[in-house]
C-alpha cells in the first residue's frame, strides 16, 4: 500500500470515528429520536430489506450490460456471487473497493480487459451521476430545461465514446440505452427506499422531497471515504436542506434507520456467500493476490 493510499485509509477512519461521535452526541441532546425510532413498524423493516434485495437485482442487471459493452457474458449465478460479494467489500473494504474487486476479477477470470471496463463504469457512473442530478434539481426545473440538459450528456457520452474510438454498432447503442435504463431504475429504487424511510419518521414527508433527497445523497458517494459514505452522506443531506426542506431531525432520524436495515440486510448477504462457497467460487484469494501485485 503507498503512502497516498495509507493516508486516505487514515483519514477514512479518522472521519467515520468522529462521524460516530457525532451521531451519538446529537442522539445525547435530542432522546426524541431514539422514541421515533423504537416506534417504526416492523413491516417498515421487512419492506427496506425486500427493496435493497430489488437493488441487488437491479446491480446485477447493470453488470451484465456493463459487460455486454465488453463483448464479455457471465452465468447467471457466478453474476449474483459477484454482485453479492462486490457490494460486502464495497461497504467493508478500504476506500469502497468493490469496483476495483470486479475490474481485477473479470480481467483475471473472463479476460476483460481493464481498460474497457474503466470506460463502461465511468459510462455507468455518468448515467447514475446524470440521474441523481436530475433528481436534486430537476423537481425546480422546466421540462424543457431537463430535455435540453439530457440531450447534452447523451451528446457529451457519444462524442467520449467516439473520441475512444468505441464501435458502436446497433448491439453496443441497444446495451448503452439498456444500461442507462437500468441505472435509472436503480436511482428511483434508491428514491423509494428513502421515501419509505422518511415517512416512517415523519408521516408528512412527500415524494417530492425523497426525490430531491435522494439526488443529494447520491453524489455523497462520489466523494466519500468511510463505509456507505458515512457522514458524507449526512452532510450532503444537510447541506441540501435548502432544496429538500426535510428538518434536520428527521434527515438523521431516517439516515439511522437505513444504515440500520443495510447492514442487516449486509448480514443476509454475508450468510448468503458464506452458504454459496463465495470466497471460493470466486477465488478471492488468487483475486486479492493479484490486487496487492496490480495496486500495491
Amino acid at each position: 500500500m503507498t503512502f497516498n493510499k495509507k493516508l486516505r485509509a487514515v483519514a477514512g477512519i479518522g472521519v467515520l470515528l468522529l462521524t460516530v461521535g457525532v451521531f451519538i452526541w446529537y442522539f445525547h441532546g435530542h432522546s426524541e429520536l431514539l422514541t421515533k425510532l423504537r416506534q417504526v413498524n416492523p413491516g417498515v423493516i421487512g419492506l427496506l430489506l425486500l427493496l435493497y434485495g430489488g437493488m441487488t437485482a437491479v446491480l446485477m442487471l447493470i453488470l451484465y450490460y456493463s459487460l455486454r459493452l465488453c463483448k464479455a457474458i457471465i452465468p447467471l449465478k457466478e453474476n449474483a456471487l459477484l454482485t453479492i460479494y462486490s457490494s460486502i467489500v464495497n461497504f467493508f473494504g478500504p476506500l469502497q473497493s468493490g469496483p476495483g474487486f470486479r475490474a481485477i476479477y473479470l480481467k483475471q477470470r473472463w479476460q476483460v480487459k481493464y481498460k474497457d471496463f474503466v470506460l463502461f463504469s465511468l459510462l455507468y457512473y455518468g448515467f447514475f451521476a446524470l440521474f441523481s442530478a436530475l433528481f436534486l434539481f430537476g423537481p425546480s426545473l422546466p421540462i424543457w430545461l431537463a430535455t435540453i440538459i439530457i440531450a447534452l450528456v447523451c451528446l457529451v457520452v457519444w462524442l467520449t465514446l467516439r473520441y475512444k474510438q468505441v464501435s458502436l454498432g446497433e448491439l453496443a447503442l441497444e446495451y448503452i440505452i439498456k444500461l442507462a435504463l437500468a441505472t435509472l431504475l436503480q436511482v428511483a429504487l434508491v428514491a423509494l427506499i428513502y421515501f419509505v424511510e422518511l415517512r416512517s419518521v415523519d408521516s408528512h414527508a412527500s415524494l417530492r422531497q425523497a426525490v430531491i433527497y435522494t439526488g443529494a445523497a447520491n453524489f455523497a458517494l462520489f466523494v466519500s471515504l468511510t463505509p456507505g459514505a458515512i457522514g458524507f452522506r449526512e452532510s450532503f443531506l444537510l447541506l441540501a436542506h435548502r432544496l429538500h426542506h426535510i428538518p434536520n431531525n428527521i434527515v438523521i432520524a431516517a439516515s439511522v434507520i437505513d444504515r440500520a436495515v443495510y447492514l442487516v440486510f449486509l448480514g443476509i448477504l454475508f450468510v448468503a456467500a458464506l452458504s454459496l462457497h463465495a470466497k471460493d467460487k470466486l477465488q478471492v484469494r488468487k483475486v486479492r493476490s493479484k490486487d496487492s501485485l496490480t495496486f500495491g
